[in-house]
Parts: C-alpha cells; sequence; structure tokens
C-alpha cells in the first residue's frame, strides 16, 4: 500500500543515535554507523524520530511498503532486549592514577565500546573528556598504552585499512557537540596507518573549536618514534 514513511539521508546521518532512541517501536538501527530503517512495518510514520535528529537526516516520503505491524514490533523489541550487550554504553570508572609499580597492571580503559563505529557521538562519557584516538595496532606493539596513554582518557580505536571507512565526518560531530579537553592521536608508523591521523586532524578543523591535539607514532618494535 502507498502510506507516509520515514526516510533517513545517509549523507547527512551522522550515527549519533538520537533517532533510534526516540522511536518507540524500535524501527530504527545504527548499522556501520548510520541510521537504518530496519523493516518498513516496523514504522508506524508518527514521525518521533524526525525532531530527534539533529542534521536533518529524517524526512517522510509517501511510497509502497509494507502496513504497520504492532505484532511484529512487538517481537522485534523482546528480542531487543535478549540480544548481546556488548554495544550497551557503560562508563568503566577507571582511576586517574598511576598503579604502583609492583600492582598488577590494571585496564585504563574508561567506557565500553571504544570502536569508533559504535560509539555514539553524544554519549555521556565524551563531556569535559580528554580524547585518545588510538589505531587498533598501538595496543599490541606498545606494551604500555594503557599506563601512559589511556589513563585518565575517553579511548577510541580503529583501523583506517581494514575498516575502509572515512571517521572525520563522525570525529568532527563528537567534537563539536562535546566538551573535549584535549586529543591524543596514538597510531604507528606504518603508511596505511596516516589516514587515522588525516581523519583526526580533518576533524579537528571541521569542529570549529581550538582543541590542544598531539601525534605519538610508534614503531613496529614497540618504541615512540615522536
Amino acid at each position: 500500500m502507498i502510506r507516509k514513511i520515514i526516510e533517513i539521508d545517509e549523507k547527512k546521518c551522522n550515527g549519533c543515535g538520537a533517532c533510534a532512541k526516540a522511536c518507540h517501536e524500535g524501527a530504527i538501527g545504527i548499522v556501520e554507523g548510520k541510521a537504518k530503517l530496519l523493516r518498513d512495518d516496523y514504522c508506524d510514520g508518527l514521525g518521533d524520530c524526525l525532531p530527534a535528529c539533529p542534521t536533518g537526516a529524517i524526512t517522510f516520503v509517501e511510497r509502497e511498503a509494507e502496513v504497520y505491524n504492532e505484532q511484529a514490533v512487538f517481537a522485534h523489541k523482546a528480542q531487543q532486549h535478549t540480544s548481546c550487550p556488548g554495544r550497551q554504553l557503560r562508563r568503566l570508572g577507571r582511576a586517574e592514577k598511576a598503579p604502583a609499580p609492583t600492582a598488577e597492571p590494571v585496564s585504563q580503559l574508561g567506557q565500553w565500546p571504544c570502536q569508533i563505529k559504535l560509539v555514539r557521538v553524544n554519549a555521556p562519557y565524551f563531556q569535559g573528556a580528554k580524547l585518545l584516538i588510538a589505531a587498533d595496532c598501538t595496543a599490541y606493539a606498545y606494551a604500555n598504552l594503557h599506563r601512559d596513554f589511556m589513563r585518565g582518557k575517553i579511548t577510541l580505536i580503529a583501523c583506517p585499512k581494514l575498516d575502509g571507512v572515512d571517521y572525520s565526518e563522525k570525529l568532527a560531530e563528537i567534537l563539536r557537540q562535546n566538551e573535549i579537553q584535549s586529543v591524543t592521536i596514538v597510531r604507528m608508523e606504518v603508511p596505511c596507518c596516516g589516514g587515522l591521523e588525516t581523519a583526526a586532524k580533518k576533524a579537528l578543523q571541521s569542529s570549529g573549536k581550538f582543541i590542544p591535539w598531539q601525534v605519538v607514532t610508534i614503531s613496529t618494535d614497540g618504541r615512540i618514534l615522536e
């Protein structure tokens, strides 16, 4: 049938997840960093998601679509409650002080999730945060990444080569929507890791804010090069 239903412009979407939170039917999900209408019959056409979108990426259209199915929505929402909790936001509350030299190593990860793909740009742990943007491999190449770089920071990780995503837009939104105190970029010396540094620098420029930042490069044998 022809009916009113939402349409999402992926180019405008910043992946913040506000629309998914506002949708009481669970019709919208974040897939690979972008909002998606999961199924036509989940959308009731009332548009609670429209005012929640900060970028104007959601509009109404009239097109051929399945009718709203309340029973399918109830089943979908019940399944969500039993799904994997790996993407649920959590502030981990790590202490900022260094552990005693003789103490067991302690994780300094300050929040969950930590993949740039999965974080929400308006997650509460970003407010007032010192931000660490680190290439995946740095944690394996540099043994003291937790102690020397992650302590007291919110950590975001990514691999610019394997992810195949330009993170500059999402990082820029994180910087725009939150009071970030500083940005530290930790990358590997290999050329492909330059994509992460470039994305972070582009985000800093696009944010329109003056935020102190630095880049640290790790060699493949675990040394700090700069």
